[in-house]
């Protein structure tokens, strides 16, 4: 395979804005084949932009009909499955975009099928791929941290609730901000750990704010039909006796805009992850160390080139469908025990 074959499933912005811009500045050689929406003069007028050649109103009915290697799935999370294992049975590799699914069930399934079609699965986890997250890793690796215990994850917003799409609509995304960008934090805290095991999880949500009408810096959104928390705060016990503590928001009575951190606490160093920073206890002081250089870099351009590449060369992606099915347990377990005032232990 010198050319991958590629279909898009959902027109919406993700897709048009980042997914197929990507494929075609990827570093390797990639194709656009189709692109399939409900909506279909979207899709059209997405496939005019980028001359895409094939348009569909349905997923199922572009999969049956057009010759596709993989397929970037860009739609609400409600499908995220469906779309993702009607295109692994299809004979195709998946980029999902983050969360992997709207439950536990759905996640597992996911895994089993790529399992049993022998194709990729991974999901668009696009911050590991920023050099904070490596240069982290490497710190870890070389032991500069020792045993990593104990994790914060801040994925906060003063007043970023979307106005645009369905992060507002429960039915259609699960959740609001833990499962939108909550899971991008949690994963990056995850990876960097080690993608333990959980073991108990509480959790509690807030709805205070978005179903009025009031100030948004990303525009007006639907207060009147808002259907998902403002907030969500967890902890979470790991089985190999570590703890994170999480804290997500679309509106918040905080000072920052927007604030996506990650925080590491290790027996001989920690770390700040954006912008990173390394904590440690050495000659007898203690000691702040900062890079004095960390590239720019586009985290989504990175994401898709590593598909691609894993798709023609037969490697692994760094997102695995098992670490997918961990993020999956966690935000599920965070919802029911916000949900039945109960920690959630597996």
């Amino acid at each position: 395979m010198s050319v991958l074959r590629v279909g898009i499933i959902g027109a919406g912005g993700i897709a048009s804005d980042v997914h197929i811009p990507s494929y075609l500045n990827s570093a390797f050689k990639v194709e656009i084949v189709s692109i399939a929406d409900v909506i279909v003069e979207r899709a059209q007028q997405v496939a005019e932009t980028y001359t895409i050649p094939h348009v569909f109103s349905s997923y199922k009915e572009m999969l049956e009909h057009v010759e596709l290697d993989a397929v970037s799935v860009c739609v609400p999370n409600k499908f995220h499955a469906e779309a993702s294992i009607a295109a692994l049975k299809a004979g195709c590799h998946v980029l999902c975009e983050k969360p992997p699914a709207m439950t536990v069930e759905e996640a597992e399934l996911m895994a089993k099928t790529a399992t049993e079609c022998g194709k990729k699965l991974t999901y668009g986890f696009h911050y590991r791929y920023l050099p904070e997250v490596e240069i982290a890793k490497s710190f870890i690796e070389a032991g500069e941290l020792g045993d990593i215990y104990a994790a914060r994850v801040h994925a906060i917003r003063r007043r970023g609730i979307p106005g645009w799409g369905v992060f507002t609509n429960k039915e259609l995304q699960g959740g609001g901000p833990l499962i939108d960008i909550g899971v991008h934090m949690l994963d990056i805290a995850l990876y960097l750990m080690g993608y333990p095991e959980p073991d108990v999880v509480l959790g509690k949500t807030h709805q205070q704010i978005g179903h009025k009408k009031g100030v948004g810096l990303f525009g007006d959104w639907d207060h009147e039909n808002y259907t998902v928390e403002d907030m969500a705060v967890g902890m979470v016990t790991f089985k190999n006796g570590a703890t994170l503590t999480l804290e997500a928001a679309f509106a918040a009575n905080v000072e920052k805009d927007e604030t996506m951190q990650v925080s590491l606490m290790g027996n001989k160093g920690g770390a700040d992850i954006f912008p990173l920073k390394i904590y440690q206890e050495k000659y007898n002081t203690l000691i702040d160390s900062t890079p004095a250089y960390v590239p720019e870099v586009n985290g989504h351009q990175l994401e898709i080139n590593q598909f691609v590449e894993c798709c023609l060369e037969g490697k692994t992606p760094l997102s695995t469908p098992e670490q997918g099915l961990i993020i999956q347990k966690i935000v599920n377990a965070i919802y029911e025990s916000a949900e039945t005032g109960k920690a959630i232990e597996f």
